[in-house]
């Protein structure tokens, strides 16, 4: 099997490209290794193949970074699961924090051919549940001005751009608050512990409302977690 149609290679390579995408440090073995909840020894045979494929560039002991072959193949599994991700809510009942592993699994066995039925389907979606991008066909993504909730200025004013996945748990949580991407927030304050918003009268609001009816504390460790239009 090809290195670069390896699902675990792929695995690899969508989360050398996730670790990134909201944050510009690149990913360090160590990391890599925590994030697939694989031995070190490991993740070192597995960044020599894919460097030896041309996937990664990679120094001894150094960060990982995705090269031009390898961050095309990391989109093309992240449509993948994106767009199962999405499939799955609008037509199959379930819930958005039930997705992510079922969409880890379908991800490898969906062909190209009946993911872009899918994606017509579903109209060609931009995101997926929790507000991430889906890359195009052709491998473009956008890439728009964000702020994370928790490093967000008094005052001020946005729609809810993207939640992480990573907790079933606070998106449950989020969910019951309202707080679900595109949906129009201001921040009140913050403290330590949590961040204050102002939300929508209307709490299925997609657009920047005037009207408040009430206000939600976010802990700092959720608000880590959401990230709003700059």
């Amino acid at each position: 099997m090809p290195a670069s149609k390896n699902p675990a290679i792929e695995d690899y390579l969508k989360t050398v490209y996730a670790h990134t995408e909201w944050q510009p440090d690149p990913i360090t073995p160590s990391q890599l290794a925590g994030k697939l909840g694989v031995a070190p020894s490991s993740v070192t045979e597995m960044v020599k193949k894919m460097a030896a494929a041309g996937l990664v560039a990679h120094v001894p002991y150094g960060p990982l970074r995705l090269t031009e072959a390898g961050r095309e193949r990391a989109l093309a599994v992240v449509r993948r699961h994106r767009l199962i991700e999405t499939w799955l809510v609008r037509e199959m009942g379930y819930r958005w924090h039930e997705v992510h592993d079922e969409a880890e699994v379908l991800e490898h066995a969906v062909s190209d051919r009946l993911l872009d039925v899918i994606d017509e389907r579903l109209g060609r979606p931009a995101r997926d549940p929790h507000g991430d991008a889906i890359p195009a066909a052709d491998g473009s993504i956008a890439d728009d001005p964000y702020l994370r909730l928790d490093e967000a200025p008094a005052g001020h004013a946005g729609l809810v751009l993207r939640i992480s996945d990573r907790d079933p748990e606070m998106l449950l949580r989020l969910a019951e608050d309202g707080l679900v991407p595109g949906v129009a927030v201001s921040v009140r304050d913050a403290s330590r512990e949590r961040v204050r918003l102002g939300v929508p009268a209307d709490r299925g609001a997609r657009a920047a409302a005037p009207a408040e009816a009430s206000v939600i504390d976010v802990p700092r460790a959720a608000a880590a977690e959401i990230w709003l239009t700059a």
